[in-house]
């Protein structure tokens, strides 16, 4: 059974029933999911965490839906690394990964597509939607196919080749919309008030938002019950940034950890960093852009969790960095020499965070740190493509493939030496 016992407003507090609704009638601000805690420091302990299943749902009593009914393609738990390569190339002494590269669709969001899918059958809709920059297209094609359900997705025109074949493999309904994702999540907000559909990201927002924190509950047991120094994150919305915080706090307060005193930095692509330049300017006032960036699963200009971000540095003591274009690619490139790991442009946009961050002393001596990689690069090709070196054309025998080598590492030592 789930202990989620109301929907709140963020704002004037005023508390609604968990029905597929996610905005406040009286002040227009968002709603979000509150439960029995009470029930909850009964039911749940270590032990019970322990003993759950392999995936996110080790946490179902956390959770604001029914686990016996969970659309469930094995989300979560996936590993935590660490890092001694990449750390010591950036002189942190105690860097993790947490690698939701490792997610049955190669990226964070099957653990927000879960919860709203499940939550979305309990209701009784027939249909699952979404607006999306690319990964949660694929995931909510992939939960609908799951559960049988009917999908549309609707995504930018320009998207990355390797996301809409990972969305049209399942058989969605796919929308392409002449615009950038704030204008694919106008067109959905509007549509959401008309069709019966089930917008895991609109009507189903509330639920959908939980499934994030499950990474802040997954790090604190995979460090052996504990909360990180500082965790570095890539912020889009801000609500993957604000939920992974919102994790580690209910664990203290659910006493399976003790008090957190985490730093929670993020990190934006400077081509759409509306969170950054607020940062930066000293103030929670975000002001929309037009995305102008590679790293397209990050391109919202207009971030709806954005002064909820700024609210959680600033308590925390984060920071917020950004990449250039050309920045996000070394990044990627860095990540995957040092550590194997191949990750799209948000994981280029959070390596130079880290490169950043620890070149001007925003991380600390001795911190724990952990780092969120939350999608697989096959997905994002284009971004490093033509910066990479091609392969050897060589003929079948030994001389051949040496004269080709020789040439190659003396042009390599000729570069390293311009």
């Amino acid at each position: 059974m789930s202990f989620a016992s109301a929907l709140r407003c963020r704002e004037c507090k005023r508390e609604y029933p968990l029905e597929p609704t996610y905005v406040c009638e009286f002040c227009f601000g968002p709603l979000e999911v509150v439960y029995d805690r009470d029930g909850m420091r009964e039911a749940v302990s270590r032990e019970s965490i322990e003993g759950g299943p392999t995936s996110m749902w080790r946490y179902a009593a956390l959770l604001p839906c029914d686990a016996e009914q969970a659309v469930d393609i094995q989300a979560g738990f996936t590993p935590l690394i660490k890092a001694d390569r990449l750390g010591k190339a950036l002189g942190i002494d105690d860097l993790y990964l947490k690698n939701d590269c490792a997610n049955p669709t190669w990226s964070f969001k099957d653990r927000v597509v879960t919860v709203a899918a499940t939550k979305a059958k309990e209701f009784g809709f027939e249909t699952l939607a979404c607006a999306s920059t690319g990964n949660l297209a694929n995931s909510v094609a992939a939960h609908a196919a799951s559960a049988g359900l009917d999908a549309i997705v609707f995504i930018p025109s320009d998207l990355e080749q390797g996301k809409i074949v990972g969305s049209a493999i399942y058989n969605p309904t796919l929308v392409a919309v002449n615009g950038n994702y704030d204008d694919v999540n106008r067109l959905c907000s509007e549509l959401a008030g008309k069709y019966p559909w089930a917008f895991v990201n609109v009507n189903m927002r509330p639920y959908y938002a939980e499934g994030s924190k499950t990474l802040g509950y997954e790090v604190a047991e995979q460090l052996g019950w504990r909360a990180p120094d500082h965790c570095v994150v890539p912020m889009a919305s801000g609500s993957l940034y604000v939920k992974i915080w919102k994790g580690l706090q209910e664990f203290a307060d659910l006493g399976l950890i003790g008090d957190v005193h985490t730093r929670m930095s993020g990190a934006q692509a400077l081509g759409c960093s509306p969170i950054v330049t607020a940062f930066e300017a000293g103030t929670k006032n975000v002001l929309p852009v037009r995305p102008s960036t590679i790293a397209k699963s990050l391109a919202i200009g207009n971030p709806a969790d954005g002064f909820y971000a700024l609210g959680v540095m600033e308590e925390t003591g984060g920071l917020a960095v950004s990449a250039t274009d050309d920045e996000i690619v070394e990044g990627i490139k860095l990540l995957a020499q040092t550590e194997g790991i191949f990750a799209e442009t948000a994981g280029g946009v959070v390596t130079t965070g880290l490169k950043k961050l620890a070149a001007a002393g925003g991380i600390r001596k001795g911190e724990l740190v952990v780092a969120f990689i939350t999608g697989a690069g096959l997905k994002t090709q284009e971004a490093v493509m033509d910066t990479l070196e091609p392969p050897l054309q060589v003929e079948p025998n030994i001389t051949a493939f040496e004269e080709a080598l020789g040439e190659r590492r003396a042009a390599n030592v000729q570069t390293a030496n311009a």
